[in-house]
């Protein structure tokens, strides 16, 4: 039995030591413990690899650096929101080549090409974007004088053709030809040409652009938003049609003016080309023409009215700011009956303003300002200034309203001064002069009609506008009227015994054909002296001896892209009047003072660009001046107020898009 229990013992080995047992469950523990900790710090470092490859090389310099970043004293830097980065696109192949938002041509580089399934889709030579621009341009101007679709078809409609046909297949490199060329196509892509392309919009039209929402369409606004592909949208600019320029209802093929517009928010504001929407509502047309046209595109019924327009209106707007709530909405070219009710109507619930009413009071005011400084006058002289106005309707009441506040702000802003302003100006329709005698006034022109008990110099109502500058000798000869030549040889004679040496007239209708005069109409009665500005592009006048009389554009394109990107970099609820009046100052005050004393009140259109930087400084600073402001992206309102005026200036910069293009990444859906 002895031998027996060795022997048992000897097949399990020694017997274990006291505590041993104890010993060998914390070696499996720290065995466990070691391998759990080894899993978990792997999980960890592939999520942080994870982590890593998602965020933004800016940002990884941020967290690796902020702590040295902090202690480095020195200007304030800013990320570049819309420079070169890559895009991540799902689709390949033909489908890139088809969409016009990136598709490069033939300048897709061979890594690319292979990337994204091009080889053999594309000629072998890489070309360069200068050498694609180089190309469009030397077959643009060879087309220029060869391309006519009939006798009807102008040189203007023929370059419009043909850039339309580049923004078709590539927006990049049409933009870029914008961009480099903007004193000589803006008129093309938007007045005067714009105009002959909404008139005959139902023969041009091949490729959709933009959204359409009409009559038939209600109760159904709030789903079809959803249609249109982008996620973020920045600025839309939407129109009814019914008053295109000085050319009247136009109906759907309105819809023209809001790509037009727009293509100058990207070319001079640099607002990202994929976060635009034009928009056309279709509420019905009265131009009887296209009524009865069976080519006519849009709805062939008289127009909506009274509260059936507006429930169209209101719908629209909750539906778009429903999906995009910080989009900025710029209503075009409504009817005047409309106009001033729809701002007062959504401007303090929605960021939105109207060009036709705000916009182009703001370049007039600067307009106005500048014909004081060229007057050789101070600025404080300005509330003396003595405005005839040709034109009562949107835009006409628009800007006498601008030009009352800013008369009363000179005056010391108060209840009396701005009381005291609207007597400097005297408003004539088609009917005439307005005074209160008028039957059926429209309650917006009421504050300038003139009382008859103090009407001296023979005027009355209905005073005819040769009379009303005969009696009145104005500073300033304003029309607004979209009636072309309404300042007849006789009304500008009667201009003659204005009481300023360089009475200053403003022929700002549009589009050409609508001005209200001519620079060499003007010049040539009179003289070297009179300050001229129209709303459409004309050249100078030769005077002879050397002498030039120059003609100023006073174009709402100097304004509405700086406005829109202001607020949308200031991140303002709503668009003030006093950011609209910071746009119209910094205008005014662009221009050196040798410049405003030979004549010239507006800038180059050369200089858009920079002219809209400055602009949407002024209303990002006023904006955050008047606590309005509530950030964009990564810049909150209170790192917005520290900035200097220069810091303003280079956070816009920095957020402004340039047509270069972005390195493209295939990521399958």
């Amino acid at each position: 039995m002895k031998e027996s229990k060795q022997t048992a013992v000897g097949r399990r080995g020694k017997k274990p030591r006291k505590g041993s047992r104890r010993v060998s469950h914390r070696r499996q523990n720290l065995v466990i413990t070691s391998l759990f900790s080894l899993s978990l710090s792997m999980a960890i470092f592939s999520s942080l690899q994870n982590l890593r490859r998602s965020l933004s090389s800016s940002l990884l310099r941020k967290l690796k650096h902020g702590h040295h970043q902090a202690a480095v004293t020195g200007p304030r830097q800013f990320t570049t929101c819309e420079g070169s980065r890559p895009s991540i696109v799902h689709k390949r192949s033909l489908d890139i080549l088809h969409d016009p938002w990136f598709n490069k041509g033939t300048a897709f580089s061979m890594t690319e090409r292979d990337r994204l399934d091009l080889r053999g889709l594309l000629p072998p030579n890489v070309m360069t974007p200068q050498q694609q621009i180089d190309r469009f341009m030397v077959d643009l101007k060879r087309l220029e004088m060869n391309a006519r679709d009939g006798p009807s078809d102008t040189n203007a409609l023929a370059k419009w053709r043909i850039l339309n046909r580049l923004h078709d297949r590539n927006e990049t490199m049409y933009y870029k030809v914008l961009v480099d060329n903007i004193e000589e196509y803006a008129p093309i892509v938007y007045t005067p040409t714009v105009g002959l392309v909404c008139q005959n919009y139902s023969g041009l039209f091949r490729r959709p652009r933009g959204m359409y929402f009409s009559a038939a369409d209600r109760g159904e606004m709030m789903p079809m938003v959803y249609n249109w592909p982008a996620d973020q949208v920045d600025m839309i600019v939407v129109t009814d049609g019914s008053r295109i320029l000085g050319l009247g209802d136009l109906g759907v093929q309105g819809i023209g003016i809001a790509i037009g517009k727009l293509d100058l928010y990207v070319a001079a504001a640099g607002i990202n080309p994929h976060r635009v929407l034009p928009v056309m509502i279709d509420v019905g047309t009265n131009n009887e023409k296209l009524l009865k046209d069976p080519l006519y595109l849009g709805l062939q019924e008289h127009r909506l009215d009274g509260e059936d327009y507006l429930s169209v209106i209101d719908e629209f707007m909750e539906a778009v700011f429903t999906r995009w709530p910080n989009v900025i909405v710029q209503f075009e070219d409504f009817q005047s009956k409309w106009a001033l009710k729809l701002l007062q109507r959504y401007r303090s619930t929605y960021r939105m303003f109207n060009d036709d009413v705000q916009g182009t009071a703001g370049v007039a005011i600067a307009g106005l300002l500048g014909a004081v400084r060229a007057q050789g006058k101070p600025m404080i002289d300005f509330p003396k200034q003595k405005i005839v106005v040709a034109g009562a309707g949107s835009a006409g009441i628009g800007v006498v309203n601008a030009a009352r506040k800013t008369m009363a702000r000179v005056l010391g802003n108060n209840e009396s001064a701005f009381e005291s302003a609207k007597s400097q100006f005297w408003l004539v329709d088609a009917k005439g002069l307005i005074t209160d005698e008028r039957a059926d006034i429209d309650p917006d022109a009421l504050p300038f009609a003139r009382k008859s008990r103090e009407l001296r110099q023979g005027l009355r109502e209905g005073s005819p506008l040769v009379e009303v500058v005969k009696k009145v000798n104005p500073d300033v000869l304003l029309g607004l009227s979209a009636v072309g030549g309404l300042f007849s040889k006789e009304v500008l004679e009667a201009l003659k015994d204005s009481s300023s040496t360089r009475p200053a007239i403003f022929a700002m209708s549009n589009p050409t054909k609508n001005a209200e005069c001519t620079p060499e109409e003007a010049f040539s009665i009179l003289g070297e002296h009179v300050i001229f500005a129209s709303g459409s592009p004309f050249h100078d006048v030769n005077l002879g001896d050397g002498k030039i009389g120059r003609c100023n554009q006073g174009n709402n394109m100097y304004l509405f892209p700086g406005i829109g990107l202001g607020t949308l970099l200031s991140g303002a609820r709503v668009i003030s009047d006093g950011m609209l009046q910071a746009a119209a100052e910094c205008l005014a005050a662009y221009m050196k003072e040798e410049e405003v004393l030979q004549g010239i009140i507006y800038p180059s259109i050369s200089s858009i660009r920079d002219i809209t930087k400055e602009v949407a400084a002024a209303v990002v600073r006023e904006a955050v001046a008047e606590d309005l402001a509530e950030g964009y992206r990564d810049m909150d309102p209170r790192e917005l107020q520290k900035l200097t005026k220069e810091e303003t200036l280079e956070y816009v910069q920095n957020n402004m898009w340039n047509p270069v293009y972005p390195t493209l990444v295939y990521r399958q859906d």
